[in-house]
């Protein structure tokens, strides 16, 4: 039996997964959160053999608390599933220590194999974004924003939205200190020399609107 944990903070979408999932005799959904505060907790409770988690949550964003999770237990599995088809946000949940990364417009049999394949600590991408991510991956063309480290993607995703470094802080459970060095240090990777600047980078490669 592969025991999960599944975050996502829209409760509908969960229910759907949880009927998708539990058709299969050997999966089951141990527990459920719809924030990166309750994921934390039911992590430590639970300990799930793989964590379900969408990219995009009311508090933490799911690349942070890929971070956050493996962080706790470096053996953790876990895999992504986003709205999110733009291979820079894959290469995030990778880098910040996921195994998987599948989109949320993928067959539903693709996060079941996904699943399998976690739980079996092997990397799965879906299909429908596996060939763009391997060609940016490949592509020799500069992308400052792919050097950011997880941490620094998370505050400039926040900062794009238009949060201030307290904001960032509360949501990120860093000190406002912390987040403007954190957005110096991203200025200074990806060549901005205001904020301005940094938001049309960020936007030319795929961050923000």
């Amino acid at each position: 039996m592969i025991r999960l944990l599944l975050v996502d903070d829209h409760a509908v979408v969960r229910e759907g997964y949880r009927r998708l999932l539990e058709r299969r005799g050997d999966l089951t959904i141990i527990a459920e959160a719809g924030s990166a505060s309750e994921a934390i907790d039911a992590f430590r409770e639970q300990s799930p053999d793989v964590v379900v988690l969408d990219l995009s949550l009311p508090d933490m964003g799911g690349v942070e608390l890929i971070g956050r999770l493996r962080a706790r237990d470096a053996g953790a599995r876990i895999l992504a599933f986003s709205m999110h088809r733009e291979p820079l946000f894959a290469a995030q949940a990778l880098k910040a220590g996921a195994l998987g990364y599948v989109t949320k417009s993928s067959e539903p049999n693709v996060m079941v194999q996904a699943i399998y394949k976690v739980a079996a600590n092997q990397r799965v991408i879906s299909p429908d974004i596996a060939p763009e991510l391997a060609m940016a991956l490949l592509d020799e063309a500069p992308d400052p924003l792919r050097e950011l480290s997880p941490r620094e993607f998370e505050v400039l995703r926040l900062l794009v939205d238009g949060l201030t470094h307290e904001a960032i802080g509360q949501r990120l459970s860093i000190s406002p200190k912390t987040v403007q060095n954190c957005h110096y240090q991203i200025k200074s990777k990806v060549g901005a020399r205001n904020d301005m600047e940094l938001a049309r980078i960020a936007a030319r490669f795929g961050l923000g609107n």
